[in-house]
């Protein structure tokens, strides 16, 4: 019997410990099963390989401190708004007078004890007041936000595109350095052939090794770019491998005119109206308390002499002789002509610096154009004669690398100016409270483009 009850006793520790490695086994394969495409869901959500525009956006706005920032001074203005609007608190008063004198006053014998309960009216609408101000303050803070939205897009825009540019310059020094290499082994044959003296090969390394220098400061700027772009929503490390976009998209100019009407728009103009709106309010705030408030107050008194008790009340008015508040009225009307001066001002300057970025999307438009329709095909055409020429003894080497260098600065001239051309759109459309400008570069197509 003993041996059976053994026996069970094993078999049961045995299954309790299969069962328990089992359920660990069960428990890793679930978490695993429900876990990995969570864990994928964060790195796609996260992490983006080849970045577009309007994911760089979308970045920007959920995580830029800044904005963040600005999203918290709306909260703050928000909570200075219900402050204001509260009611003034009662005030409880307990008095006692004739106690712990000396001769018939000692001790609490012939005290009198008052309990009075006093509360502020405010008159004049001074609450109200109060409240409006601080309610129109927080449209102020809703324009500064959207104002701040605005200039954050923009940031991310022309950062993007600084990225895009790089990229496109670190495949041109790479072409070249292929290209350099090509000459080089092209110099070689002719050297090995004697049809040159070996002193152009000597100098073929020469211009190789410098378009290798040219690639590695192109990767430079490219990783720089990228950690100003990652800057923008607050990342110090880049969490993209290369941006997508097309550089090479140029559309027509819009007319002047329909964008100036714009301007009024947008939330640097109107800020400027609802700001006016609040000085007003505060000089009513202002002018209400230049009227008297009313205290009225009650409450129940206790003589110790006679046992008797008694109601209090009364009511308390200040007597404005001196005082009627009459130095922060007149700051508040000056305030607000000051604001109104304001005003003017920033609305000339907005004038001025728009019809400056304007001008200057005019120009970087202007100048990608002809770079693209006109200069670079006929260097290409240039290059390809030269190079072609070189190999059947037609040009020399200092032809050669004349046409090489030109090439590629030019090359580098179109990048610029395609990027300016971005970048002065990007500074129109913000300064037109336009958001195009995010879909101006599609992410569909490849990072490398005609400047190749």
């Amino acid at each position: 019997m003993a041996s059976v009850y053994f026996l069970r006793n094993r078999l049961m520790k045995r299954f309790f410990i299969f069962w328990g490695v089992a359920s660990l086994f069960g428990i890793a394969l679930f978490s695993t099963a429900f876990a990995e495409p969570e864990g994928r869901l964060q790195i796609e959500n996260n992490s983006f390989l080849n970045l577009t525009l309007k994911e760089a956006a979308a970045k920007a706005l959920v995580q830029n401190p800044t904005l963040s920032a600005f999203s918290l001074e709306k909260r703050v203005r928000e909570a200075r708004t219900l402050q204001a609007s509260l009611h003034p608190n009662p005030k409880l008063e307990i008095a006692v007078d004739d106690a712990m004198g000396s001769g018939n006053l000692s001790g609490f014998g012939r005290s009198e004890m008052t309990v009075q309960l006093g509360q502020l009216i405010e008159l004049g609408g001074k609450r109200e007041a109060r409240t409006n101000a601080r309610r129109i303050a927080e449209k102020v803070a809703d324009w500064n936000y959207n104002s701040k939205r605005l200039d954050v897009l923009t940031d991310v825009s022309k950062a993007f595109v600084d990225v895009l540019k790089a990229q496109h310059k670190v495949s041109l020094a790479e072409d070249l350095v292929e290209l350099g290499t090509q000459f080089f082994n092209a110099v070689r044959e002719r050297v090995e052939a004697g049809k040159v003296p070996p002193i152009e090969k000597t100098k073929a390394g020469v211009v190789l090794s410098t378009f290798k220098i040219e690639m590695k400061r192109a990767k430079l700027v490219l990783e720089q770019s990228r950690r100003k772009l990652s800057a923008v929503w607050g990342s110090n490390e880049p969490e993209f491998a290369s941006v997508v976009g097309n550089l090479f998209k140029i559309s027509p100019i819009p007319p002047l005119e329909p964008l100036n009407r714009r301007i009024s728009r947008t939330p640097y103009f109107q800020r400027w109206g609802t700001e006016q709106e609040r000085r007003q309010a505060v000089v009513d705030l202002e002018r209400s308390r230049g009227i008297p408030d009313v205290t009225l107050k009650g409450g129940y008194r206790r003589l110790e002499e006679t046992s008797d008790n008694a109601i209090t009340f009364g009511i308390s008015i200040p007597l404005k002789f001196f005082n009627r508040n009459q130095g922060a009225i007149s700051e508040a009307r000056h305030k607000l002509a000051q604001t109104k001066e304001e005003r003017r001002a920033a609305e000339l300057e907005m004038a001025q610096t728009f019809l400056e970025a304007y001008q200057a999307l005019v120009f970087a438009h202007s100048q990608a154009s002809t770079l693209q329709s006109e200069i670079m095909p006929a260097v290409q055409k240039s290059f390809d004669a030269v190079n072609e020429g070189y190999r059947f003894g037609k040009f020399g080497f200092l032809d050669v690398v004349d046409s090489q260098k030109t090439l590629f600065q030019t090359k580098e001239q179109y990048l610029d100016a395609l990027a300016g051309y971005h970048k002065a759109l990007a500074e129109v459309n913000r300064m037109t409270n336009g958001l195009g400008f995010v879909d101006n570069i599609p992410g569909s197509q490849a990072t490398r483009g005609s400047a190749e």
